[in-house]
């Protein structure tokens, strides 16, 4: 199963975030296994590095983007997906640009915290707790 990882879910791992670590650090960690294939739209990676090197510094920074670099598929940002990200009407740019990088990239899942901003979505958007729910009715 192709599942696209907001950038907010990452962000609750690489921060330590905790009101929403632990489900999120349990969908990489199936990653992790291979039970599910990772994905992350590839302006997630710099958005990543940027909040992590603030916070983190860094070196520790460059080592979190390595890690992620090998562990997920990288969904690119290329013409078609700006200009489908333009026109699709979602209200907030970065958001739609993800969900057309798991589009273009035949994702079938995305997750993010933030499901009321992916209103427009034809793909299934799962919050951790949801994501995790459907994987366990699965196995």
């Amino acid at each position: 199963m192709k599942v696209l990882f907001d950038t907010n879910i990452v962000l609750d791992v690489l921060l330590n975030r905790q009101a929403f670590v632990e489900h999120s650090a349990k969908l990489m960690g199936l990653v992790e296994s291979q039970r599910i294939e990772g994905y992350l739209c590839a302006t997630t990676l710099t958005t990543l590095d940027n909040l992590t090197a603030k916070s983190q510094g860094r070196e520790k920074a460059k080592i979190q983007i390595k890690k992620l670099i090998t562990l997920f598929q990288i969904a690119p940002v290329n013409h078609l997906v700006l200009n489908l990200a333009l026109d699709a009407g979602f209200k907030d740019f970065e958001d739609s640009v993800q969900y057309h990088c798991a589009k273009c990239s035949n994702v079938e899942i995305l997750v993010t915290r933030n499901t009321k901003d992916y209103k427009k979505a034809t793909l299934p958007i799962y919050t951790p707790e949801e994501l995790l729910n459907v994987l366990q009715g699965l196995s």
